[in-house]
């Protein structure tokens, strides 16, 4: 079964996401807004009852933390997604350092935070709509206090399978 680990947003960054998820974004129905911590990765059930208790310690490690977005930015020219940037904080950095080093699969590019609000579009729209997007501005802040693992679904869907509250035992 596929498995990520994620940070589902606060409301208020939730619908600024959605807002252009509805539009731009074929995952919309699929997965809430979210900052991957974890790439997507294949375990058998087993494996996973033995990777919450090395979850459950890095969310105790780890005290409730501030998430900043104040622009838009792309993974252009390797795809055409536009994400809301989350500024790399030293904490979401280590969180990040700390599952990679504990559970398997390994990512295939360096770690940038961030919520996709648009994929795959074609080059002349994601031409318009970046173009449009990073002319305005955004001055996001919330504090993050949890982070979710979570499970696909066989119709592509994504569901929370724990939920880990940062600083707590």
């Amino acid at each position: 079964m596929k498995y990520g680990i994620a940070i589902f947003p606060p409301k208020k960054i939730q619908d600024v996401a959605n807002s252009y998820r509805k539009r731009y974004d074929p995952h919309y129905a699929l997965i809430p807004p979210h900052i991957t911590l974890k790439e997507p990765f294949e375990a058998e059930d087993n494996k996973i009852k033995e990777m919450v208790p090395h979850l459950k310690e890095i969310a105790k490690e780890t005290n409730p933390f501030d998430i900043e977005i104040n622009k838009v930015s792309s993974f252009a020219p390797v795809t055409n997604a536009i994400y809301l940037k989350v500024e790399p904080a030293e904490v979401i950095m280590t969180i990040n350092e700390k599952l990679e080093a504990k559970l398997p699969g390994k990512s295939e590019h360096s770690y940038v935070p961030h919520i996709t609000i648009a994929q795959k579009l074609s080059d002349d729209e994601f031409s318009d709509v970046y173009g449009s997007l990073r002319m305005g501005g955004f001055e996001l802040k919330e504090t993050v206090d949890r982070f979710q693992l979570l499970y696909q679904l066989e119709n592509g869907s994504w569901t929370v399978y724990e939920t880990f509250v940062l600083g707590e035992g």
